[in-house]
């Protein structure tokens, strides 16, 4: 696995069940990809099926919803989309609101929400 992304390739978020992440209608928020550590942590999916992906992410103990955007929602706002592989975690990547500036903008964060699919 490389760092280049495909903007085809799906990006999966485990999202709380804690309601300042939810709208009423069932939709995730924006807040669901709010990161004060920096940029926001996702699994690449590298073109696993979702299934696979999800039971992944439940074995190192990721609760709560899994939702997916893709990387060219990513592009769709100038977020860059950036492979960070840790220890325990091949798959593991972060979204950056730019180059510069790792936090995404409140907008940034409306389109992904807007975009995302729940998975599980």
């Amino acid at each position: 696995m490389d760092a280049h992304f495909e903007p085809d390739e799906k990006l999966y978020r485990a999202v709380y069940p804690d309601a300042m992440f939810w709208k009423d209608n069932g939709k995730v928020s924006s807040a669901a990809f709010l990161s004060r550590k920096g940029g926001c942590s996702v699994d690449r999916g590298y073109y696993r099926n979702d299934t696979v992906v999800v039971q992944d992410m439940r074995s190192r103990n990721f609760k709560g919803s899994i939702i997916s955007v893709t990387v060219q929602n990513c592009i769709d706002v100038d977020a860059e989309t950036v492979y960070a592989p840790s220890k325990a975690n091949t798959y593991h990547s972060e979204i950056y609101g730019n180059k510069e500036r790792r936090l995404l903008t409140a907008g940034q964060r409306k389109h992904l929400a807007d975009s995302a699919v729940i998975v599980d």
